[in-house]
C-alpha cells in the first residue's frame, strides 16, 4: 500500500468519514421520532439490551452507536466526533479511521455488557426466579410510565433488563484516547477558555469515568464503564498497529 494510499493529500476541517457519520448520526436521531409517529420504537428495535431481556438482537452491538436519547446527547457526541476525529481521519484516512471508530464502539458495548451481565447475575441471587419473570415480561411497561419499582434490588434489575444503552460515547472515548496518544502536547480548551495539554486531560477523563463507575451512584444512567470499554479497545488496537508496525 503506497504512502498516497494511507494518508490524505490535504487537511479537510470535515472528512468524508467524519462528515458521513455526522449525518448519518443525525438521521438516525430524527428517525426515532418520525417512525414514533407511526408506533415504532426504534430505540427498542437499536438499542443495546443484555441478552437476558426479550428486546435482545445481535445486530444491536453496532446498531446503538448511532442511537441517542436526547438533543443534548447527540449535540455533544457529535461535537467530539468532529472535534477529535477531523484531526485523526486526516492523519490516519478515512480506511484507518472507520475501523477504529467502529472498533472502539463495539469494545465499548462488550464492556458495557459485561458488566450488566455481572449486576443481573449478582441480582439473582436474592431475588426469585417468578420476580425475574414478572420485571421481564412487564418491567418495560412500568419504565414507560416513568416509574420504576419501590425496591432498589428490583428497580436495578428493571433497569438491566429493559433499559436499552445508546449513544456513540464509547467510541467518542475511543477517538479521546487516540487523540490524546498521537497528539499529547495538542492544547485542548476547558469550556473553550482554560488550555490542558490532551495527555493530562485524557489521564484526568479517563480517571474521572472509573472514579464514576465504581461510585454506582444511584440514579446515574451514564454508562461510565461502556466509555471505559471505549478507552481500552483504542489503546489496545492502537498498540497493536505500532507493534505490527502499520504505518499511519
Amino acid at each position: 500500500m503506497s504512502q498516497h494510499e494511507i494518508r490524505p493529500g490535504g487537511y479537510s476541517i470535515l472528512p468524508p468519514v467524519v462528515k458521513n457519520l455526522l449525518i448519518i448520526n443525525g438521521l438516525f436521531f430524527l428517525g426515532t421520532y418520525a417512525f414514533a409517529t407511526l408506533g415504532i420504537d426504534l430505540v427498542k428495535l437499536l438499542g443495546l439490551f443484555v441478552p437476558q431481556s426479550d428486546y435482545f438482537r445481535p445486530h444491536q452491538l453496532v446498531s446503538y452507536i448511532f442511537m441517542h436519547g436526547s438533543l443534548q446527547h447527540i449535540m455533544f457526541n457529535m461535537f467530539a466526533l468532529w472535534m477529535f476525529g477531523n484531526s485523526l481521519e486526516n492523519y490516519w484516512g478515512g480506511k484507518r479511521f472507520l475501523i477504529y471508530y467502529m472498533a472502539t464502539g463495539l469494545g465499548a458495548g462488550l464492556i458495557h455488557l459485561g458488566v450488566l451481565e455481572w449486576e443481573f447475575f449478582s441480582l439473582l441471587k436474592t431475588i426469585p426466579k417468578e420476580t425475574v419473570e414478572m420485571i421481564r415480561s412487564e418491567g418495560l411497561s412500568v419504565l414507560e410510565m416513568n416509574q420504576n419499582y419501590s425496591d432498589p434490588d428490583l428497580a436495578k434489575l428493571n433497569a438491566v433488563l429493559n433499559v436499552p444503552t445508546v449513544g456513540a460515547s464509547g467510541a467518542v472515548f475511543g477517538l479521546l484516547l487516540a487523540f490524546g496518544m498521537m497528539f499529547p502536547n495538542a492544547q485542548i480548551y476547558l469550556y473553550f477558555l482554560f488550555p490542558i495539554r490532551a495527555k493530562y486531560f485524557v489521564i484526568g477523563y479517563g480517571l474521572l469515568e472509573l472514579f464514576s463507575g465504581i461510585s454506582n451512584r444511584p440514579g446515574d444512567n451514564v454508562a461510565h464503564f461502556a466509555h471505559l470499554g471505549g478507552m481500552i479497545f483504542g489503546f489496545i488496537l492502537l498498540k497493536y498497529w505500532k507493534k505490527s508496525k502499520t504505518r499511519f
